[in-house]
C-alpha cells in the first residue's frame, strides 16, 4: 500500500507479522489513508509542530530522536591502548548476541503492541545485514570482542556494548576509533541518531564534540 501518504517498511513487517508504514505527510488525508490497511503506523513529527490532529487520531507517543552532528575541527578524540576497532566479519554470532537486550530506549522496545522479544529480534535483523555488508566495527578490550558500531558512510547507525564492560567510561575511546576512521575516509562530518531517553549516549556524544542539530517526535498508531 505504498502511496504519496504511506510508505510500507517491509523489514519491520517481517519480524512483527503485521502490516507496518511510515506516515509520509501530517495531515488529514495521510491519516487517513492509515485506516485501509491493519497494521502499526509510524508517523515523526518535529517537536513544536501542533500535535491535536495527532491525538485526534490516536497516535501515543513512543521516542524522541536526537541528531548528534559532529564536525572534524569539533572533533574531541581519547586515546586507550586496551581499546581497539575491527572490520573483521568473522564474529557474527558474538556480535548477534551483544545486540539481545542492548536497545531498550528504542522505540518498538516502548511500544506496548510489540513484544520484547519482536523487538529484539528488529535489530538482530538489521545488525546481521550490516555484518553481511561489512558495515559493522566490532569494539575490542584487550583483544576480547566487547561491542559494535554500524555505519554507512559518515552515519553511526547502530551501536552497543557488551553488558560486562558497560558503565566502566571505555565508550568514548572506541567511538574515537570509529570516528577517527571516518574522518580518515574523507567525511567532513559524522552523524547519529539517538534516543533523547538514553542519557548516558548524549553525554556521550557531547564529550567528543558532536552537537545536536534536530529533534524529532516519534509517535505509533495501532489500527485493528
Amino acid at each position: 500500500m505504498n502511496s504519496k501518504y504511506i510508505s510500507q517498511t517491509p523489514w519491520d513487517s517481517k519480524v512483527f507479522g503485521l502490516f507496518t508504514a511510515e506516515i509520509n505527510t501530517y495531515s488529514e488525508e495521510a491519516i487517513q489513508a492509515c485506516y485501509r490497511q491493519a497494521g502499526l503506523y509510524t508517523l515523526k513529527l518535529n517537536p513544536l509542530a501542533d500535535k491535536s490532529l495527532a491525538n485526534k487520531h490516536g497516535f501515543y507517543y513512543c521516542d524522541t530522536l536526537l541528531q548528534p552532528v559532529c564536525k572534524r575541527t569539533d572533533f574531541v578524540a581519547f586515546e586507550n591502548l586496551n581499546t581497539s576497532i575491527s572490520l573483521s566479519a568473522n564474529n557474527k554470532e558474538a556480535l548477534l548476541n551483544i545486540c539481545l537486550n542492548a536497545f531498550t530506549h528504542g522505540r518498538f522496545h516502548r511500544d506496548f503492541h510489540i513484544t520484547k522479544q519482536q523487538a529484539d529480534q528488529r535489530y538482530v535483523n538489521w545488525l546481521g545485514e550490516l555484518i553481511d555488508n561489512h558495515k559493522v566495527f566490532s569494539l575490542l578490550y584487550q583483544g576480547e570482542l566487547a561491542g559494535f558500531i554500524a555505519t554507512k558512510n559518515n552515519q553511526l547507525l547502530l551501536h552497543a556494548i557488551a553488558e560486562n564492560f558497560r558503565g566502566q567510561g571505555l565508550a568514548k575511546y572506541w567511538w574515537s576509533g570509529v570516528c577517527r576512521t571516518l574522518f580518515e575516509q574523507g567525511f567532513e562530518t559524522v552523524e547519529s541518531s539517538i534516543s533523547a531517553s538514553n542519557l548516558a549516549v548524549v553525554n556521550l556524544y557531547a564529550s567528543l564534540g558532536f552537537k545536536t542539530q534536530s529533534a524529532t517526535d516519534v509517535y505509533h498508531k495501532f489500527v485493528e
